[in-house]
């Protein structure tokens, strides 16, 4: 029987993406082989409880809400994630996977939405993308660049140019919460006419960082 580590089982509404305020299950799996500067998560990366995929079923069927995140971490770290997303399809519900990028995403099911973080300069992480992975971008997905700085936003609008992104799936643009303007950042995007989506972590607005929340 497969199992997956979790660090938590939780409701709130979703604070990123296309689906920001929707009421969201987020499934949060423990690990994370990055280690990104700004990381709000270090809570996950070791830790959690072992649990089948049966079990998670079960307990997400008594939270009567149809949209899933299934977040980390990252997620793909554990390779029974690409079997629970699929089980979550499965069961009807609508699954959405949020992943560094750094590791390979072909293996997902084709109904599960991913948002994918590629990793700019600022993060301490940007050799660790996956560029393979952008060939593998549907209409339905979505990039996320976070931006902590101008070279960040000068590096993610040439990664734009260079790859032709804006074709290939819904861009999203955030600040690192903190230490980016966030209206500095609004500003720049519309001073270039970036066709990106500007995007704050609703999540932290509301709770701060808390976990669970």
């Amino acid at each position: 029987m497969s199992q997956l580590r979790i660090t938590e089982i939780f409701v709130s509404l979703q604070g990123e993406s296309n689906t920001v305020g929707l009421p969201t299950v987020f499934i949060r799996l423990t690990g994370c082989p990055l280690r990104c500067v700004y990381c709000d998560t270090e809570y996950a990366f070791s830790g959690g409880e072992k649990m089948p995929i049966e079990s998670i079923l079960q307990q997400l069927s008594n939270l009567r809400i149809n949209r899933v995140c299934v977040t980390g971490g990252e997620p793909l770290a554990q390779a029974a994630c690409t079997e629970l997303m699929s089980r979550l399809c499965d069961a009807g519900y609508e699954v959405s996977l949020e992943t560094s990028g750094a590791l390979d995403i072909s293996t997902v099911d084709p109904r599960v939405v991913r948002v994918i973080d590629l990793k700019t300069p600022g993060s301490g992480e940007v050799s660790k993308n996956r560029l393979t992975n952008l060939d593998c971008l549907r209409e339905g997905d979505q990039l996320k660049f976070v931006i902590s700085d101008r070279d960040d936003y000068e590096w993610s609008r040439a990664m734009l140019k260079d790859h032709e992104l804006e074709s290939r799936c819904e861009i999203l643009f955030s600040p690192v919460h903190g230490k980016q303007n966030p209206t500095q950042l609004a500003e720049w995007i519309l001073q270039d006419r970036l066709n990106v989506r500007f995007q704050m972590q609703l999540h932290k607005l509301l709770w701060d960082d808390q976990p669970g929340r």
